[in-house]
């Protein structure tokens, strides 16, 4: 398959940077949502899965172009799965800095009341590629980090949640403290887009 011109089914300028600077080597042109004037698709799906297939069949239609959707989320054990889905809805206005700190405050609460629920959390991607000739029959890439909440927000690099999440996989320090070459080596959205890039461009 050759692609050529890519559209990335967000507005979130850290997450298109993401996956422009990986898919870079490929000489794919990646443009965003936002700079095409397309609208944010409503994620009302149940599964990261549901909504990414969402995303990239409404924009592949919409541009013409092929789509790639991106929906993933931060998973804490203790508090039951969340912010899950939400993990980008979790404080108003998608404003990441509150919904880390009611992330952080709700997890002290559930470990007050039971210290063995632990700090367990993972993060997951989902992929989803739409062709315009074929926008619902979309391929899909899924990728997942094991890690733990942090005691507190660390880190400037990254966006998201990376502030409280310190991958297993690292030396201790959070998504938020590591350089973009060497958190995009174990992440989620790294791993998902590994799989992507065999499937689409290893030919």
């Amino acid at each position: 398959m050759e692609i050529k011109k890519l559209v990335i089914a967000s507005h979130n300028q850290g997450k298109v940077g993401e996956i422009r600077e990986m898919l870079m080597p490929y000489g794919v042109e990646v443009v965003s949502a936002g700079e095409l004037g397309l609208p944010d698709v409503e994620e009302t799906a149940t599964t990261f899965e549901g909504n990414a297939r969402l995303k990239a069949c409404a924009l592949a239609k919409l541009s013409g172009l092929p789509c790639l959707a991106d929906d993933s989320g931060l998973c804490v054990d203790a508090l039951d799965g969340r912010p899950g889905v939400f993990t980008a809805r979790y404080a108003p206005n998608r404003d990441f800095d509150k919904g880390m700190d009611k992330l952080l405050a709700e997890l002290k609460d559930v470990l007050a009341k039971n210290s063995s629920r632990g700090r367990k959390a993972h993060f997951s991607c989902c992929l989803a590629l739409a062709l315009p000739e074929n926008p619902e029959g979309a391929a899909v890439f899924k990728g997942f980090v094991d890690g733990k909440i942090a005691e507190a927000k660390a880190g400037s690099n990254g966006f998201g949640f990376d502030a409280v999440f310190v991958p297993d996989e690292g030396d201790g320090r959070t998504f938020a403290q590591m350089e973009a070459a060497e958190k995009d080596k174990i992440s989620h959205r790294g791993r998902a887009l590994e799989k992507f890039v065999k499937e689409i461009f290893a030919n």
